[in-house]
């Protein structure tokens, strides 16, 4: 059951980064852990070390040194966690998120999941492709990827994650 708190995760941002991943909201486990993708079946981490974004694998206790490698972590419900399902569409705060990302102008936002970028980017069409959109957040260029929670098992693919540490890469 989704559940509504003053603050969930913080927000790992600073000015100018390659890449910034927005989920929709920490999942339960996160939240009692107070730490982003800390499911154990979760892949984000393992998904940035074996696209070369990390050059260890780093455990979700130590998220805050996404920022050593050019990465932030947000996400578009800050209030609420649990699964995406359950979340009322009022958790949702596209506007902060694009505020975010004005402010720091990361030169990519990724959304680690179709939900997250309907969300995101206040897109209603059920249509939306994994890899780079022809759009814009702000300032960035956006990229939805394969959501790396073990609940969406069945969706999970690397390769579009490898597809944007490619991209993240020829950055600098």
């Amino acid at each position: 059951m989704p559940t509504r708190s003053k603050f969930i995760l913080p927000d790992v941002l600073a000015p100018g980064l390659r890449v910034v991943f927005c989920g929709t909201a920490p999942g339960t486990r996160s939240a009692r852990d107070g730490a982003y993708y800390a499911h154990p079946g979760n892949h984000f981490w393992r998904a940035l070390f074996e696209t070369g974004l990390t050059a260890r694998q780093l455990s979700p206790t130590e998220f805050h040194n996404v920022l050593a490698y050019g990465i932030g972590l947000t996400d578009v419900a800050k209030h609420h966690f649990g699964a995406d399902a359950e979340l009322p569409r009022a958790a949702f705060d596209a506007r902060a998120l694009q505020r975010k990302l004005a402010r720091y102008r990361p030169r990519i936002v990724a959304f680690t999941s179709k939900n997250a970028a309907r969300a995101g980017l206040e897109i209603r069409s059920r249509s939306l492709d994994y890899g780079e959109l022809d759009t814009h957040a702000a300032f960035s260029r956006v990229f939805v990827l394969p959501s790396p929670s073990g609940q969406a098992r069945g969706f999970w693919d690397l390769e579009a994650w490898r597809a944007l540490a490619d991209e993240v890469r020829s950055l600098g």
